[in-house]
């Protein structure tokens, strides 16, 4: 297992395993990039913990099921499902907050993340926006 790897599953176990937000600071750089589906670019630490911060607070008992771990040089990339129950508010990129919906989710996900020196300086998350509205019951009725 490379450096990649070792970073990769700490992030994902202080996420998802220990519930530790120190622990995912630890896996950054200062100045890392992180690229997601819903804010778009986080630039530093900070701002990309509080992202994670965000998350954990409204999904606290969430859990990963890996499906594949691959690794190539400083790259590692993650398939798997996400999921949890939303027991907290959910915070919208124009800061508003939703109330929990305490509605279930599961969501297939891809994380990468590029390592140097030992912490992430490049993270990119790609899931499903609107499948993960639809499953906390947030998308509109349609018509038939």
């Amino acid at each position: 297992m490379g450096q990649a790897r070792e970073v990769m599953d700490r992030l994902t176990a202080a996420l998802t395993t220990a519930k530790d937000i120190h622990a995912v600071a630890e896996c950054f750089a200062e100045d890392a990039l992180a690229v997601t589906p819903d804010l778009g670019e986080l630039r530093g630490r900070e701002e990309i913990v509080d992202y994670f911060r965000q998350i954990m607070a409204a999904m606290p008992d969430a859990a990963y099921e890996s499906v594949r771990k691959l690794e190539a040089g400083d790259t590692a990339i993650d398939e798997g499902f996400y999921r949890g129950r939303n027991t907290g508010p959910l915070e919208l990129p124009s800061g508003e907050l939703l109330p929990a919906t305490h509605k279930e989710v599961r969501i297939r996900g891809v994380d990468l993340v590029t390592v140097e020196a030992g912490r992430i300086v490049e993270y990119r998350l790609y899931y499903d926006q609107l499948e993960f509205l639809d499953q906390l019951g947030l998308l509109p009725e349609l018509p038939v």
